[in-house]
């Protein structure tokens, strides 16, 4: 085994020995490698991090004698070196206890694999030293997050205290939130719920599916605002808080959000019946290059002042222009 180390990565080079038995490549590599997880690994995988003869494969790729892998491991900055970045931030509310940021799509909230730098976090230690420290290293601020390709409201919490008291209205789901979303198609009832346990798909687990049985209850709720030729604006309120939630549940009454890649919103699901509007869909689908998902406003009473504090967002460029085209295509 070979090694080398550069400023921000290290390398890793193995060659599969003869009389070698067949076996999945992160299994392997999570025996190999010093403190290596498989999960660590599989992300590693997953980020293109790992190739087998110079091509990328996936994690249950079956290495063989004379196989050479070579990995390339981030050396992940210790969270207490996660370093302040000058990014302009949109803040729709301050005060001395807390904020609120309109969080633009493709902005990851806190640094991770694969996300050390140019996240929420970095850009908050830039704007204030005033960041609780209730989470773990790394996190300072955070009450919630919304996913990287989700745009919208975060509450961000400047003192301990009043970061305990945002997450216990979280907890208790006694704040507003509303998302604004474009899904395909146009749903039968208007107005209506999803209620269905979330689980990571046994499939891939880096999703999440509906179950039955297994998995975290969760409860969705829904209202039309607008209707398409094939798709509809809508309103989603949750009355739980699962990860992906919004986008498993529309994915599984088979209204998937527009443009989202993982769970369906790629795909044409309506429309397709004739060329035109294959090419019209192709074109809008270009235009929305992310999910069509904007958590819109945010609601909760202040843990200091005990005022109703209540912040609603205007929907950002990508989802407006997506709006404009599908109204001109009525």
């Amino acid at each position: 085994m070979e090694m080398s180390r550069i400023i921000n990565e290290r390398k890793l080079k193995i060659k599969i020995t003869d009389g070698k038995k067949k076996e999945r490549l992160d299994v392997y590599l999570a025996n190999s490698v010093e403190r290596a997880t498989r999960s660590r690994i599989q992300k590693l995988i997953k980020a293109q991090l790992v190739t087998v003869n110079g091509k990328f494969e996936k994690a249950n790729y079956q290495i063989c004698p004379g196989d050479e892998i070579e990995i390339t491991i981030p050396i992940v900055p210790r969270p207490e070196d996660t370093e302040p970045e000058n990014i302009p931030l949109d803040v729709v509310f301050e005060d001395e206890f807390l904020m609120i940021v309109n969080k633009p799509a493709g902005m990851v909230v806190h640094p991770a694999l694969g996300n050390f730098t140019g996240t929420l976090v970095n850009a908050l230690l830039h704007y204030t030293k005033e960041l609780s420290e209730v989470n773990e290293a790394g996190r300072p601020g955070i009450v919630h997050r919304i996913d990287k390709e989700t745009s919208g409201l975060l509450v961000v919490a400047k003192d301990d205290w009043t970061h305990s008291q945002l997450a216990k209205q979280f907890a208790n789901h006694s704040l507003e939130r509303e998302y604004n979303a474009v899904v395909w198609g146009i749903p039968e009832r208007k107005e209506g719920e999803v209620v269905g346990n979330i689980t990571r798909s046994k499939k891939d687990r880096k999703i999440f599916t509906v179950d039955k049985y297994e998995g975290k209850h969760a409860h969705t709720f829904y209202k039309v605002i607008e209707e398409f030729e094939f798709a509809s604006l809508v309103s989603l309120k949750l009355k739980t808080g699962r990860t992906h939630q919004i986008r498993v549940h529309m994915s599984h009454i088979n209204h998937p959000v527009f443009g989202d890649p993982t769970y369906g919103g790629r795909k044409i699901v309506y429309g397709s019946h004739l060329p035109k509007n294959r090419l019209r869909v192709d074109n809008l689908l270009t235009i929305m290059q992310r999910q069509a998902l904007h958590a819109k406003t945010l609601g909760f009473i202040h843990p200091r002042t005990k005022e109703k504090i209540y912040v609603d967002s205007n929907l950002p460029d990508d989802i407006m222009l997506l709006l404009e085209k599908l109204r001109i295509q009525q």
